[in-house]
């Protein structure tokens, strides 16, 4: 299987969507955003497959924008048949569902990103970007949900839980690495994590691949889990 291809040029993307309204608008609102390429349409996750064996190497979407209700085949199942036959296109679901089973699911099955629909076009176009160039990506409201859950108490407390790090195991990075993954795992973006700190965008990546390094982690959303696991 091979990873996620990563753009040389514009993001390609798909979007998948049962709402014409909500389809088209979302293809327009895209097609206007910076580096991104909307190379097709599709009612349902059938239809998606078709227009992906129909698709030539060189047109291949880099990431499907999948909707989780969708008749024929839902987008849950769209995204696991992606990750077994086009493992190098990426998927980013978009829904106004925020139930914990959707979230679970969807990034069981292999989804890279999770999206609410009351998002705003600069912030899809950002996520699609990122997945495409191998991160996986969870908004703020998202990350929020999926941090709580991985906080909350077990239903059945194992007899011989693990024991929390040392300090020193907890606290392989600075302070201000430190920081910077606490407000990451509340959500904020670098440009507010900039503005929080008085620091530049540039200061604020440069700290989140050391910590990245120092931790082994591939990417934001992992030091964010990280984070809520070692120090919430």
């Amino acid at each position: 299987m091979t990873d996620v291809r990563t753009p040389q040029g514009p993001v390609r993307v798909l979007v998948v969507d049962d709402q014409p309204l909500m389809r088209r608008g979302l293809a327009r609102l895209l097609a206007g955003e910076e580096g991104i390429e909307v190379v097709g349409q599709a009612e349902h996750g059938r239809a998606a497959l078709d227009f992906l064996a129909r698709c030539a190497a060189d047109t291949r979407p880099h990431v499907v924008l999948v909707d989780v209700h969708m008749p024929v085949m839902d987008g849950i199942t769209l995204i696991g048949r992606l990750v077994e036959e086009h493992p190098g296109t990426a998927s980013v679901i978009l829904t106004t569902f925020q139930e914990d089973e959707y979230l679970f699911e969807g990034l069981r099955a292999g989804a890279r990103g999770y999206l609410l629909k009351d998002a705003e076009p600069e912030e899809v176009a950002d996520v699609l970007r990122r997945v495409a160039h191998g991160e996986s990506i969870l908004t703020g409201a998202v990350a929020d949900r999926l941090i709580g859950a991985l906080g909350a108490p077990a239903p059945a407390p194992s007899p011989s839980p693990p024991a929390r790090p040392s300090e020193e195991e907890a606290d392989p990075l600075t302070e201000r690495e430190l920081e910077i993954s606490r407000l990451i795992s509340e959500g904020a973006a670098n440009r507010d994590i900039a503005r929080t700190l008085f620091i530049t965008e540039g200061t604020v990546r440069n700290h989140v691949t050391n910590a990245l390094r120092k931790l082994d982690l591939r990417d934001r959303t992992q030091l964010a889990l990280w984070y809520a696991r070692t120090r919430g």
